[in-house]
């Protein structure tokens, strides 16, 4: 059992997975910051220097946090934006190098049988 744990924990794919955990973790709070000390404070000047996570809603003894709620939303937003854009990269950069990719000697010899066909069925 203890082999097969190992096996499993050094394949790439786990090992893949929990890079991108950690540098998802590590962006997330880069964003949080962003949007707490660059973001909100911008919006307030144009909102009258509102701040975000100060807004409280009290109903009874319930407090609702509308405030961190709306920078949680900034967050996912920005965070989704560039995840957005990344994945756009990466489409275009994959587009480039099929395109790059010169076709093999089968693939020609299946086009010209293709054309012959072609032409003989006009």
């Amino acid at each position: 059992m203890i082999s097969e744990f190992k096996n499993f924990i050094s394949r790439g794919n786990v090992v893949d997975l929990a890079v991108g955990v950690i540098i998802g973790a590590a962006f997330t709070a880069v964003v949080k910051s962003f949007t707490e000390n660059l973001i909100s404070p911008l919006l307030g000047v144009f909102l009258g220097k509102v701040d975000f996570s100060k807004i409280v809603l009290t109903i009874g003894s319930a407090q609702f946090k509308v405030g961190t709620f709306i920078n949680d939303i900034i967050n996912f937003l920005i965070i989704a934006f560039v995840v957005f854009l990344m994945i756009k990269a990466i489409n275009k950069f994959v587009k480039k190098q099929e395109k790059t990719v010169a076709p093999s000697k089968e693939e020609e010899y299946l086009k010209d049988i293709r054309d012959l066909l072609e032409k003989q069925s006009e």
